[in-house]
């Protein structure tokens, strides 16, 4: 049985919206419809009218001919090569994610890149959930409350994420890291 027109039009509206990382909620106020429209239209049990679908797009921002030529994912994306990883950080931290985008998802996955010296910031990074990483290479200061250790190759760390900490590479080389946090609050 194929997929009718309200359906993919749901489904595209569902992608469009989670690739921008926007709740149903927040998109039905940014579009000023009331907030089931937007869960209607998604689950393919209404077809929006020409004018509705403009503003709903237009509170993305998107246009009606980019949202009806980008090509549908009919299935989820399970492999990333390197180039499909999406930066999140800019400046001398590189943030690579797994996946574009955190809705929906139980866990965050990085690929970090600090260059030499670069930091997270004098004020340290406090935010709900657990993380833990695997410095691949280079060397890692991590301060976590007031205990400090600079981690190399092969060491690790795992805390919750709600105690205060800073990350910071240390030495001369690049320092990468594989890292994660549940939930997805980075």
């Amino acid at each position: 049985m194929t997929e009718g027109v309200n359906e993919k039009i749901g489904a595209r509206l569902r992608q469009i919206r989670q690739r921008n990382q926007l709740s149903q909620r927040e998109l039905a106020k940014r579009a000023g419809v009331v907030n089931s429209a937007i869960s209607l239209i998604e689950s393919g049990r209404t077809n929006p009218s020409v004018g509705a679908l403009k503003r709903i797009l237009d509170a993305i921002p998107i246009s009606l001919a980019e949202f009806f030529s980008l090509a549908e994912q009919d299935r989820e994306q399970i492999f990333f090569g390197v180039k499909e990883l999406t930066e999140i950080g800019k400046g001398g931290i590189s943030y690579l994610q797994v996946g574009n985008s955190k809705v929906g998802r139980s866990i965050q996955i990085l690929k970090e890149t600090y260059t030499p010296g670069s930091d997270t910031g004098k004020v340290r990074l406090v935010h709900a959930g657990e993380e833990g990483g695997v410095i691949i290479s280079g060397h890692l200061e991590v301060t976590v409350d007031d205990q400090r250790r600079v981690l190399g190759p092969g060491d690790a760390y795992y805390f919750s994420s709600r105690r205060p900490h800073r990350f910071r590479c240390i030495g001369t080389e690049p320092c990468e890291v594989v890292s994660a946090c549940s939930p997805p609050s980075f």
